[in-house]
């Protein structure tokens, strides 16, 4: 007899569960109720003869069969995706949804206007942006493009371009400085109160200084706030929470008008590259490569934020 079973049956609501991390987020992007996904899976399950998730009121976690599920799927999933693209392309057509993931403050401020201009022009495209300083796996999270600030690993399915840079300034507002001093050289910040942004687990508390010779090597310091926003970081600066290494792109206006002022001036200007990154594939969508392109020729205005 002739298997008739749907081998896609379910398959779509469970890894969009797995990556939305519920069956009401993965419903929002499948157009359909979370009660549905999650029957959709429960029969995937029954189909299978195993638990694929482990369900509780707050998450959903994979057990051991369902972690090798979802990682052989995502795989032919992508694979599914390229050979779709790779028709796509053929037409040249700016069309679909992109999912995309940036930097909260930086994303907001100077990549956000780029694609709102490129959707403008192209009315057949769709963006899904998500501001987030978490570092996503592309590929199992359907990720189109990420703009990262930072160094990045290598991953030989990935692809980077990079844009640009981003330059380093320590600084604190007025009413710090006058509370408690300004550090004279860089052993003193250990004896203030820090501001930094969201870091992995293992990364210790530390803010790139310049050298005389050109070079940047980290210091440690104590961190007394932590913020996952770059804007939030700027705030609490600005509020007097805190000295705060941020870069120039964000505080240039602050500095220009004595809101803040920036302290050991002789180790600023260490830099950290900016890079779009996305998928390795044989075929972008046009879409994608539209939008790469028009990243690339923004970075390179005179006055892009990516030199500043």
């Amino acid at each position: 007899m002739i298997n008739t079973t749907d081998p896609f049956a379910g398959v779509r609501e469970f890894v969009e569960a797995v990556r939305s991390g519920s069956f009401t987020g993965a419903g929002m992007q499948l157009g359909l109720t979370g009660s549905a996904v999650g029957k959709s899976v429960s029969r995937l399950e029954a189909r299978l003869g195993t638990k694929l998730l482990h369900r509780t009121t707050r998450r959903l976690s994979l057990t051991p069969e369902g972690q090798r599920y979802f990682d052989g799927w995502a795989e032919i999933l992508s694979d599914v995706r390229s050979l779709e693209d790779s028709v796509v392309a053929q037409s040249g057509r700016i069309s679909g949804r992109l999912n995309i993931h940036l930097p909260a403050a930086f994303g907001r401020r100077h990549v956000l206007p780029v694609l709102t201009r490129l959707a403008g022009e192209h009315r057949s495209l769709d963006l899904s942006v998500n501001f987030t300083e978490r570092r996503v796996n592309l590929i199992n999270d359907g990720v189109d493009l990420v703009v990262r600030i930072g160094s990045l690993a290598d991953d030989a399915d990935l692809v980077a371009r990079r844009l640009g840079r981003q330059r380093l300034v320590i600084c604190a507002s007025p009413d710090y400085i006058t509370q408690f001093g300004e550090p004279e050289t860089p052993a003193d910040l250990i004896e203030h109160d820090g501001i930094i942004g969201s870091r992995r687990e293992d990364s210790p508390a530390a803010w790139l200084l310049r050298q005389p010779d050109g070079t940047s090597t980290p210091h440690l310091i104590r961190v007394r706030h932590e913020f996952s926003d770059g804007d939030a970081m700027l705030e609490a600066t600005l509020a007097g929470a805190g000295l705060s290494q941020l870069p120039t792109w964000l505080v240039t206006g602050a500095l220009a008008t004595g809101a803040l002022v920036p302290v050991l001036e002789s180790f600023a200007g260490a830099e950290m590259p900016i890079h779009a990154v996305w998928p390795r594939s044989r075929y972008l969508k046009p879409a994608q490569r539209a939008l790469i392109d028009t990243l690339v020729k923004d970075a390179t205005r005179p006055d892009s934020a990516y030199w500043l």
